[in-house]
């Protein structure tokens, strides 16, 4: 697999799902369902309603304390996505251009491309990197 569609896909589920319990989730479904109405309009509204489904869960996890579902519905949509642009490669210029007005550059965050990440490990050390957000749901 194109690791470029790997990666787009990995963002745009964790966007999506960020965004599910704040302010700006009527965008992120109307982008999302805009994008399948687009290029799979047969499926568009399932995955409206999808979309709609998950938020409900994610917000009652949340209520539980559930970390682990949230994870999992990033991963389900991780997959959608990718599956998705699989099938339709000519989308992925579109999702990022939903992505970018999703997340607007932030006034004094260098941007991607001025970040560097180095890291050197030895033995059984982990390295996490991020070059913006990073959530780790490892226990």
């Amino acid at each position: 697999m194109d690791p470029e569609i790997a990666a787009l896909a990995g963002t745009a589920g964790t966007t999506v799902v960020t965004l599910m319990v704040t302010n700006a989730w009527e965008s992120a479904r109307e982008g999302m369902v805009a994008l399948w109405r687009r290029f799979q309009p047969a499926r568009a509204e399932s995955v409206g309603e999808e979309l709609e489904a998950g938020r409900a869960d994610l917000l009652l996890a949340r209520q539980a304390g559930d970390a682990e579902s949230e994870a999992e519905l990033t991963a389900e949509w991780q997959g959608r996505v990718r599956r998705f642009l699989l099938a339709q490669p000519e989308a992925a210029g579109e999702l990022r251009r939903i992505l970018d007005e999703l997340n607007p550059p932030v006034p004094g965050d260098p941007g991607p491309d001025r970040i560097r990440l180095q890291a050197r490990a030895s033995g059984s050390a982990r390295i996490y990197q991020a070059g913006r957000d990073q959530h780790i749901a490892e226990r």
